[in-house]
């Protein structure tokens, strides 16, 4: 159940009718029209994914698995499942994402292991000690 209250007026369905062109699509999902109670915060959001999520040097289908792994660390069933979603529609398969989950938990240890050891960053990959070797 949404915590906040939708917003019709003509600047909030400029936006989404911006979100339904550029996703050749007549689908609104719920988080854009839950943002809608911001329009303020809608167009920024809007605006930014538009930009960071468009093919770039990064594949889209990159960026997607990126976004599932990221929304996976910070518990977001949201975004999830849509992120997972998009990305088998650009192309993920079964074998891949199985293979993507296997980074993620390993990632996920590695992380907690280097942690709770108190690792301290090598030299060699720390780029703001270059030169003062």
């Amino acid at each position: 159940m949404t915590t906040v209250e939708n917003n019709k007026n003509e600047k909030v369905e400029i936006i989404l009718d911006d979100i339904k062109k550029t996703r050749k699509s007549d689908y609104i999902n719920n988080f854009w029209m839950n943002l809608s109670h911001n329009e303020k915060q809608l167009e920024q959001t809007w605006s930014q994914v538009k930009e960071v999520m468009s093919e770039g040097k990064i594949p889209y289908l990159y960026k997607e698995m990126i976004y599932v792994a990221v929304s996976i660390m910070n518990n977001c069933n949201y975004c999830i499942h849509t992120h997972t979603f998009a990305a088998r529609k650009a192309g993920m398969t079964d074998e891949v994402y199985a293979e993507l989950m296997e980074v993620i938990l390993l990632a996920n240890k590695t992380n907690a292991l280097a942690t709770a050891m108190g690792c301290e960053v090598d030299k060699k990959f720390d780029i703001s000690s270059k030169g003062k070797n």
